[in-house]
C-alpha cells in the first residue's frame, strides 16, 4: 500500500531491531504477556516511538482479568460471579489438597456461592491459554494446577451457559458483532486459531434491541479501560439475552480466521484498509498528544 514497511520478529533484542531497522511508526502484532499487557509498550514510549493499539495502562489492565472485572464493576457493567485464588494462599493452606469451593468460602470475589459448572483461568494471560471447564469438583484440582502453570493468580468464573459474542470497536464506534459456535467444548486456543474449528456468524443472531445493547456495552468496555485505536470485547449471552462481559482484547487476532478482520469485513472493510485504518487512529491519537 506504499508504506515502508518491515517485520521484526519480538524477542530480547527488540529494541535494538528497532534502531537497526530505523521504525518510526511501531504496528504491534503480538498476543499474551510481554506483547499484550503493556510491556512491550512501555519499552517504546522509552524509546520514544510511537505505536497502534491502547497505551501502557490500558494494554495492562485489559490483560488482567481481574482488575477489568473491577472496572467494570464500578461502572455498573454486568460481570458474571467469580473468585480469585493466590497460589501463595493455595500452597500455604492445605498444600496440595487445598481446592476453593465454588460453594462459597474460599478466595476473593463478589457472589462466591456459585455451584459448578466453572471456568478456572490464568489471571493475564491471552488466547485462552491454561483455561478449563469444570463440571464437578474432582476436576477441580486439575484445572487449577493447570492455570498456576501461567502465573500466581487464578481466577474461578461461574459457567455461564450462552452464546459467545464478540464486539469489534474501531475508533470511536462498534462495527459489529459477531457469534461464535466453537467445534470444541469452548472457543480456545485451537478454536481460535485453526481453520475450520469453529463457526463464525455475522451479524451475530440477536434481537436487534439486544444487539444494539450489546455494541453499546462493548463501547463502554472499551472506553472504561481506556483503550484507544481498536479492541474485541467478549461477551456471553444468556438463555434470557442478558450480556454478559468476559474480557476486552486490547490487541485482537489479525490472522485468516481471526474475528475483528471478519467483523470489519462484514461491514465493508477489507483487510487491508482495516490495517491502514489501524495505522491511522494511532497516528491521529500522537498528533492529538502533541
Amino acid at each position: 500500500m506504499g508504506y515502508n514497511a518491515a517485520g521484526i520478529d519480538v524477542g530480547r533484542a527488540l529494541a535494538d531491531g528497532l534502531k537497526q531497522e530505523k521504525i518510526e511508526f511501531a504496528f504491534i502484532a503480538l498476543h499474551g504477556r510481554y506483547g499484550e499487557d503493556g510491556a512491550v509498550q512501555g519499552m517504546l514510549e522509552i524509546m520514544g516511538t510511537p505505536y497502534t493499539g491502547s497505551g501502557i495502562a490500558a494494554s495492562a489492565l485489559g490483560m488482567n482479568k481481574v482488575f477489568s472485572k473491577k472496572i467494570f464493576e464500578f461502572h455498573k457493567l454486568p460481570v458474571g460471579q467469580y473468585v480469585v485464588l493466590e497460589k501463595k494462599d493455595y500452597n500455604k493452606k492445605l498444600g496440595s489438597k487445598f481446592i476453593p469451593s465454588p460453594l462459597g468460602g474460599e478466595g476473593k470475589g463478589e457472589g462466591r456461592d456459585f455451584g459448578f459448572p466453572v471456568v478456572v483461568k490464568p489471571v493475564s494471560e491471552g488466547s485462552s491459554v491454561g483455561v478449563s471447564i469444570v463440571f464437578e469438583e474432582k476436576g477441580l484440582k486439575d484445572a487449577i494446577d493447570l492455570a498456576f502453570k501461567y502465573g500466581n493468580e487464578i481466577i474461578i468464573e461461574k459457567y455461564i451457559k450462552g452464546r459467545e459474542i464478540q464486539v469489534g470497536i474501531l475508533g470511536k464506534r462498534a462495527l459489529g458483532a459477531i457469534e461464535i459456535i466453537p467445534k470444541r467444548q469452548f472457543y480456545d486456543y485451537e478454536a481460535k486459531y485453526t481453520p475450520n474449528m469453529s463457526e463464525h456468524i455475522f451479524p451475530a443472531r440477536l434481537p436487534e434491541q439486544v444487539y444494539n445493547e450489546v455494541l453499546e456495552l462493548g463501547l463502554k468496555a472499551h472506553r472504561v479501560l481506556g483503550c484507544k485505536g481498536y479492541s474485541r470485547v467478549d461477551l456471553i449471552i444468556d438463555s434470557d439475552n442478558r450480556p454478559f462481559l468476559l474480557e476486552v482484547n486490547t490487541l485482537p487476532g489479525m490472522t485468516n480466521v481471526s474475528l475483528l478482520p471478519e467483523i470489519a469485513k462484514g461491514v465493508g472493510i477489507d483487510f487491508k484498509r482495516l490495517v491502514e485504518m489501524i495505522l491511522m487512529e494511532a497516528l491521529k491519537e500522537d498528533t492529538d498528544g502533541l
